[in-house]
């Protein structure tokens, strides 16, 4: 059940969040930084 709710929320986030595979992770804002850890904290929750 909560590997399928974390499987929902990852699809959610990639439609609404932006993505940062191409830009320099060191050079990002506090507020996008929290949004690329989160997204990986869903991520790793939804392949477990």
């Amino acid at each position: 059940m909560k590997k399928i709710a974390f499987q929902i929320l990852a699809k959610v986030n990639k439609f609404i969040l932006p993505r940062y595979s191409k830009r320099d992770i060191t050079k990002l804002s506090t507020i996008d930084k929290a949004i690329v850890a989160y997204r990986y904290w869903v991520t790793i929750h939804a392949i477990e």
